[in-house]
């Protein structure tokens, strides 16, 4: 059987690039050839130009005519092989863009896995709790600040009137000051160094600065 249908080939299918780079050799042979029947061209018409026409400038023109229709076969050759080669570069980009999306779709998948496991652990209710817990604290914490930092004994407001009548005290006072600096005696002490009644003579200035002391 093996003899009559063949045996089955185990040979591994070409691949995209495989058969990309096959096609981009055969091109670029193409070209080759091209180049080298652009130059024949080029001697056959340095050829004509010092020529005179008869017999032999006509079998050179034949012979450049077939040179010519050669290398518009191998140009056309050239065109379809790029045609192909385009055509499988593009193939190449879909696969490629295709294996992107499909890494994509992956890797999505397994963190949405991710997050619905890590987002069942999370209780709402307990993260509710937790914030009014909080909440309460900060009231806590600022009730004790105000009962910390509040004033002991001093009035909130004083008006114009209290004012005035604190500056008139402290002018008077100021002027019992001046007073008994004249007789250097402060003026708290004249009525206690002030002598009896009994007493005829009035006592010394030295003995009133002792007295004071």
């Amino acid at each position: 059987m093996n003899r009559l249908f063949g045996a089955k080939s185990t040979a591994p299918k070409p691949s995209l690039n495989s058969a990309l780079t096959n096609v981009e050799t055969r091109v670029e042979a193409a070209d080759v050839k091209i180049a080298k029947l652009n130059a024949e061209l080029g001697s056959y018409q340095q050829k004509m130009s010092k020529m005179r026409d008869g017999p032999g400038k006509t079998a050179v023109k034949q012979k450049a005519l077939k040179v010519l229709q050669h290398r518009k076969m191998y140009e056309s050759q050239r065109d379809q092989l790029q045609q192909q080669a385009w055509n499988m570069e593009q193939a190449g980009m879909m696969q490629d863009n295709l294996k992107n999306v499909m890494t994509t779709v992956d890797a999505m998948k397994t963190t949405t896995k991710a997050l619905k496991q890590q987002y069942g652990k999370v209780k709402l209710d307990a993260i509710d709790r937790l914030q009014d817990e909080m909440a309460d604290l900060m009231d806590v914490g600022n009730e004790i600040q105000e009962s910390i930092s509040r004033s002991y004994d001093v009035p909130d407001d004083v008006d114009e009137a209290e004012l005035d009548a604190e500056l008139d005290a402290l002018g008077e006072d100021v002027e019992l000051n001046g007073l008994g600096e004249e007789s250097s005696v402060p003026g708290f002490m004249l009525d206690e160094v002030k002598p009896p009644d009994f007493i005829d003579e009035p006592p010394e200035a030295s003995k009133l600065k002792e007295a004071a002391r």
